[in-house]
């Protein structure tokens, strides 16, 4: 899964932003500000540390019912987890 940290508490800033996160195209590790908001794309992430990460009491969990992604909010810190796609062009 890719994973792309948006670093702010602000659950309606979040909201706000979702959609432009996800159309701002980062490459592995960039850092990018989006309205204000440090958003890095975090490379992939095993399965396991998004099973483990929902496991926590202080983790709050979202589905995004028409995709398949899962959104994971704890401190600071949204991670927005995206599957990663087979059919790479090589």
């Amino acid at each position: 899964m890719k994973c792309i940290s948006v670093y702010t508490s602000d659950f309606e800033l979040f909201s706000d932003i979702y959609e432009k996160v996800l159309e701002t195209p980062l490459e592995e590790n960039e850092e990018k500000q989006v309205e204000g908001v440090i958003v890095t794309e975090s490379g992939s992430v095993p399965e396991n540390y998004l099973n483990r990460m929902k496991q926590r009491p202080e983790v709050v969990v979202m589905k995004v019912k028409d995709k398949d992604i899962t959104i994971l909010q704890h401190r600071d810190v949204f991670e927005i987890f995206i599957p990663e796609t087979e059919n790479m062009v090589h």
